[in-house]
């Protein structure tokens, strides 16, 4: 009974080991979706003026940049990967910052957004991000890189659907605030995942040094 259970703990995590070949497939698919819908939110987010579908479309950029460095180091070493994820962290915090700025300029400014064109654009991405999660959803527990990439694609998910709850706010209310508290959440997540990444890429750097 022992040795069953033995073979059924999951296996250790080894921060030297290089991903699989499956990861590179799976990165290259979801660089593809993030570009593809940042140019679809980036233009709807200006035609209707909502700022959240703005800031999801900076994190679908920051996304999609966030994917080609991780190919381009994904075959080097662990303190490369790791110097990678410390870059990826810096850009989701430099993206809260830019969603509560544009979020606390907007307060004075901002007239209500088009909620239909929220609410239609939101489940688009949902979908786009609920596949890019699925297909990494076996990758969530590497490195600091490849968490920082799950944790990214499950912080989108979280804010597309956000996103269509405040196009409903927006519809109920006829005011723009729905629109801004949603950019405002979406923009803490960044930094508590982003502070997350760094702290595990510390780490993994300096495994590097001792070892």
């Amino acid at each position: 009974m022992s040795a069953d259970c033995e073979h059924c703990q999951p296996e250790p995590y080894d921060p030297h080991r290089v991903p699989a070949p499956s990861y590179r497939r799976t990165l290259w698919i979801a660089l593809l979706i993030n570009a593809s819908m940042f140019g679809v939110e980036m233009a709807a987010g200006l035609s209707s003026g909502s700022v959240s579908l703005l800031a999801d479309a900076i994190d679908f950029f920051g996304d999609a940049s966030n994917y080609a460095v991780t190919l381009a180091v994904l075959s080097l070493g662990l303190a490369w990967r790791a110097r990678a994820a410390l870059l990826k962290a810096v850009s989701m915090l430099l993206f809260a910052a830019v969603v509560l700025a544009k979020s606390l300029w907007a307060i004075g400014h901002a007239a209500p957004p088009e909620a239909l064109t929220m609410g239609l654009v939101g489940a688009l991405a949902l979908a786009a991000n609920v596949g890019v999660a699925a297909l990494l959803y076996a990758f969530r527990a590497g490195d600091a890189n490849m968490r920082g990439v799950w944790l990214c694609t499950r912080n989108d998910a979280i804010g597309n659907v956000a996103v269509m709850l405040a196009a409903l706010g927006v519809f109920g209310t006829g005011t723009a605030w729905p629109d801004l508290c949603v950019a405002v959440v979406m923009s803490g997540l960044a930094i508590a995942s982003g502070w997350s990444v760094m702290r595990q890429a510390r780490r993994e750097l300096a495994w590097n040094a001792a070892g």
